[in-house]
């Protein structure tokens, strides 16, 4: 990296539930995403980026403490956290700001923060799914000011039965256009930064709670794919039928329990999977504009003069893939993230990499970037060697993801998933039937190989590579803090 005199401010901006495939600039042409496909240009952008949890809050524990589920035993939405790593960049001078989407369980802790803006999520009304962590945040503040009712499953329901159960969670905002929660992220976004007096180092964590269904976008913003051709999927009865028995009660879950103004259905046909993906894809390019005025605040006061700007998501969103909607599963649409570096003046080397990485492995390269020493305890890896394309960089053999049991995803105690350039396998602590795919032959994970007897050893070796990596985890996740750090790279 560059040699500062001033330590960089960093901007991470995150969304939730975002797949990687909707990015222009990374492979994905119908997407109208101009703001990002810059940074993905100017940058070091990633194509093989992975969540270390199919949920929101496993995976973004995992960022703010740098451990795997297993380290810092956040398995579900609803186990309490806090951030770690952020209480070390305000010790070391750093004025660390949120706005927006955290999913600190409970909702308003500090999380190590000076501030808090805090906006959560788009449909649960309170007292009611949210139940003890419920709280008014800045966004139902400003609605109940405007006299706005927010949208939910409940008035939407009562509004149009009918409508209510073909939308398949697509509908659109048709509030006050400034009140859609992406919109208003940026808005109190470029206000905060707008008004303040610069206050360098600055850490400032931005989360836009879209495109997280349900998928709402302006009229407007759908307008703009109203013709534009998005892929969908095919899913046969043979992929359905070959998928383990708690992906089964999932797909039921979904389709009984109404979960995030989705009435999920069996029998959803290419035009449905066409509509819902275009509004989707309009919720994007809405987080789009709202990062380029961001971007644009920022740099008109100075900030990205000296700045690291990181880009990701908290996980995906199947959409349809293989028979499923949102999250818990291990399917690539759900696990694989988009992820940006962007800067001005540090030393990122242009280009998209394909090497592996997981999402968490920010948390490491925001401390490096911040001239601050690695835990010892972190299982993250900082991604500067590869930023920099630096030549004894080792990128990761493999990746990995947990998750555990919830009020949703209730057909397994634990699930567990490696991959690697070739093979993934997807272990269910209580199913000795479980997923194996030959990624080289099979990129749409669509032919489950786990009954192979062909393949029995590589199944059976990629097992206890699980089995080491938990106990190998588990041993770095609890060294003691007093041992030496990781040497900080000298920025």
């Amino acid at each position: 990296m560059t040699k500062n005199m001033t330590r960089p401010n960093i901007i991470l901006i995150m969304t939730d539930q975002q797949r990687a495939d909707t990015i222009g600039a990374l492979g994905a042409p119908w997407m109208k995403t101009p703001n990002l496909d810059r940074l993905a240009k100017e940058g070091a952008a990633y194509s093989e980026c992975f969540v270390t949890s199919p949920v929101c809050v496993g995976a973004r524990a995992s960022l703010f403490t740098g451990k795997y589920p297993h380290g810092c035993q956040v398995f579900s939405n609803f186990q309490p956290w806090q951030p770690t790593w952020v209480s070390t960049l305000a010790d070391h001078g750093y004025h660390c700001v949120n706005i927006g989407k955290m999913h600190i369980n409970p909702y308003d802790a500090p999380g190590g923060f000076h501030q808090r803006l805090i906006m959560e999520n788009k449909d649960r009304p309170l007292f009611l799914e949210e139940r003890d962590r419920a709280i008014y945040d800045e966004w139902d503040k400003a609605l109940h000011n405007r006299k706005l009712t927010k949208p939910s499953r409940y008035n939407r329901f009562a509004a149009d039965p009918e409508g209510y159960k073909k939308a398949l969670g697509a509908f659109t905002w048709d509030l006050d256009p400034d009140m859609h929660p992406d919109n208003f992220i940026g808005d109190t976004a470029c206000w905060w930064i707008d008004d303040r007096k610069n206050q360098d180092p600055l850490f400032l964590q931005i989360g836009f709670p879209g495109p997280h269904p349900p998928y709402d976008p302006l009229p407007e913003a759908l307008a703009e794919y109203a013709d534009v051709d998005i892929p969908t999927p095919e899913v046969s009865d043979e992929e359905i039928q070959a998928q383990p028995g708690a992906q089964q009660k999932l797909r039921d879950n979904m389709i009984d329990f109404n979960f995030d103004s989705i009435a999920w259905r069996r029998d959803a046909t290419k035009e449905d999977f066409l509509r819902l993906r275009r509004h989707y894809a309009a919720n994007v390019t809405m987080i789009d504009l709202q990062v380029g005025r961001i971007l644009k605040s920022l740099d008109a006061r100075g900030y990205l003069d000296n700045a690291l700007v990181i880009f990701t998501s908290d996980h995906a969103d199947a959409l349809g893939d293989h028979g499923h909607i949102q999250k818990w599963t291990m399917y690539d649409s759900v696990v694989r993230v988009p992820l940006i570096f962007w800067s001005k003046n540090l030393d990122i080397q242009k280009g998209i990499r394909k090497e592996l990485v997981q999402m968490f492995d920010i948390a490491p390269t925001i401390l490096e970037t911040a001239g601050l020493p690695i835990p010892v305890d972190f299982e993250a890896k900082s991604l500067w060697g590869s930023i920099s394309k630096l030549p004894n960089y080792q990128p990761r053999d493999a990746v990995y993801a947990e998750l555990a049991r919830d009020h949703i995803q209730n057909g397994s105690e634990f699930i567990l998933m490696r991959r690697d350039s070739k093979w993934k396998i997807v272990l269910y602590l209580d199913d000795a039937y479980g997923e194996l795919y030959d990624l080289g032959a099979d990129s749409g994970e669509k032919n489950n190989l786990w009954n192979n007897e062909a393949l029995r050893s590589i199944r059976d070796e990629l097992k206890i590579d699980c089995l080491s990596w938990l106990a190998r985890g588990s041993l770095t996740a609890n060294r003691k803090s007093s041992r030496a750090p990781q040497k900080a790279m000298n920025i």
